[in-house]
């Protein structure tokens, strides 16, 4: 953190000027690190749902998107280890329901969502209102442990509320007749499923309730998705399980399926077939105490598994602003964002290189020295054939000069004069063309040259002309 001070000269005066109160300057940095302090410290996981806008999914693997309603958006941010446990991909106009921490990107100072869930928003919708539903019953005191029936040891007659075709009342007349099968059972027929299916469900248990027929009733169907378990979902249903004086035992849906009447009911079996085995003692003592042990233990663990949960819960918001894993997580939104400036920054360059290319290729085709090529080829090869013609005409005129100097220099040769019978004689000895008798002298060898040939001579005798 930087702090600055401040300077300040006081006007003279005779009495001392007051001192001022030093201020806290903050840097935008710790401003910001102090508001995603506050934004992620007081604030818990909230249900945001809204229509997804300006998706993005860089090479990293994270998203980062918009949500808006008509009035207003918001950024949010949904990293890998998050989005990798979808089990569908959303795009831009889809309607989603999501869970997210309220947080702020420290780098732009923008204000987001760390997305940790996300689901479908029609599914999404029935689960908001599933779970405002059990939070205000909840607060009613419906779900209260203290307030829970336990179950008769040996039922003298078992109620089943459910549909008298369905699978589900197959498997709980099967299952009691195998453990009890002395015990007899009372169907009440309703409806599991569709717009009248939890009116016909609160009919039966006020009905059941009425005869007082039973001492132990059972609500099951079978499994769905979370529409077709809507109407044990619904608050008449509840609240008429609450009621109900009779010992209620919930067996809807699945293992993994929880609905209102679950938590209502005295007991929750997580299949029909369980809950008929819940209500029907076993032939074996020590099966009946372990039954009771169990459904004990059941409440046990889920009462330590909501502390611990609570307590957990704490414990992980106290590290995660303590974790070096946020400051990873800002810096790696951060290097999402210059990435994806990088390569637009490099898109533009690229785009103004290729324009300056074809502009400089444009003005180049303007000084193409191919057609000045052409032309100089074009006067070379003219130049050529001027040559060539020159050369010839020269070759030609060398050629008669040369042919009148030949015919003058054999006029004039002594070769020539060798042919028409006359000779020339050398003094072997000194070389010298002899003229005179003098220049040889008796015994000399002289060599005398014809038109054809030669012949060596000694001279024997010399006879002067004189």
């Amino acid at each position: 953190m930087s702090q600055t001070r401040d300077f300040y000269t006081p006007p003279p005066a005779t009495k001392a000027a007051p001192k001022r109160p030093q201020r806290e300057i903050f840097s935008v940095s710790r401003l910001n690190r102090e508001v995603r302090g506050l934004l992620e410290g007081n604030f818990p996981l909230v249900w945001v749902e809204a229509e997804i806008s300006n998706l993005s999914r860089p090479a990293s693997g994270h998203w980062y998107f918009t949500l808006k309603d008509p009035s207003a958006q918001i950024r949010c941010a949904m990293f890998r280890g998050k989005n990798s446990r979808l089990r569908f991909q959303p795009d831009n106009g889809d309607q989603v329901l999501i869970r997210a921490q309220l947080s702020l990107y420290e780098a732009r100072g923008d204000y987001q969502m760390i997305v940790e869930h996300m689901e479908e928003a029609g599914d999404g919708a029935l689960r908001r209102a599933f779970e405002q539903l059990k939070q205000r019953l909840e607060l009613e005191g419906l779900f209260d442990e203290t307030t829970k029936r336990p179950l008769p040891t040996v039922p003298t007659q078992i109620g089943v509320i459910t549909s008298p075709t369905s699978a589900a009342v197959r498997d709980i007349l099967q299952i009691l007749e195998r453990r009890f099968p002395s015990i007899p059972v009372v169907i009440y027929p309703v409806v599991v499923q569709g717009t009248t299916a939890a009116g016909e469900i609160e009919r039966a248990l006020k009905t059941a309730d009425k005869r007082n027929e039973c001492d132990v009733l059972i609500v099951a169907r079978g499994g769905g998705s979370l529409e077709d378990l809507m109407a044990f979902n619904d608050e008449r249903v509840a609240r008429a399980i609450h009621k109900c004086s009779i010992p209620v035992v919930s067996g809807v849906g699945h293992e993994i399926d929880f609905t209102i009447a679950d938590f209502v009911a005295d007991l929750r079996a997580p299949t029909p077939s369980g809950a008929a085995e819940l209500v029907s003692p076993d032939r074996l003592e020590w099966q009946q105490r372990f039954t009771r042990l169990q459904s004990r233990l059941h409440a046990a663990t889920q009462q330590q598994f909501k502390q611990g949960e609570q307590q957990l819960g704490w414990l992980s918001k106290r590290l995660q602003q303590q974790h070096p894993g946020q400051q990873l997580r800002q810096q790696t939104q951060r290097l999402d964002e210059l990435e994806q400036r990088l390569q637009r920054s490099l898109k533009q360059r690229l785009q103004q290189r290729r324009s300056e290319l074809a502009h400089i290729a444009s003005k180049l085709q303007l000084y193409n020295p191919q057609q000045r090529i052409q032309q100089l080829q074009a006067t070379q090869q003219q130049l050529n054939t001027r040559l060539q013609r020159a050369l010839q005409q020269q070759l030609q005129q060398r050629q008669q000069q040369l042919q009148g100097v030949t015919r003058a220099l054999d006029a004039v040769s002594p070769l020539a004069t060798l042919g028409r019978g006359f000779s020339i004689t050398r003094n072997r000895q000194s070389g010298r063309v002899l003229r005179d008798i003098k220049d040889a002298a008796i015994g000399d060898t002289i060599e005398t040259t014809l038109a054809q040939g030669q012949l060596l001579c000694e001279v024997t005798e010399t006879i002067d002309d004189e």
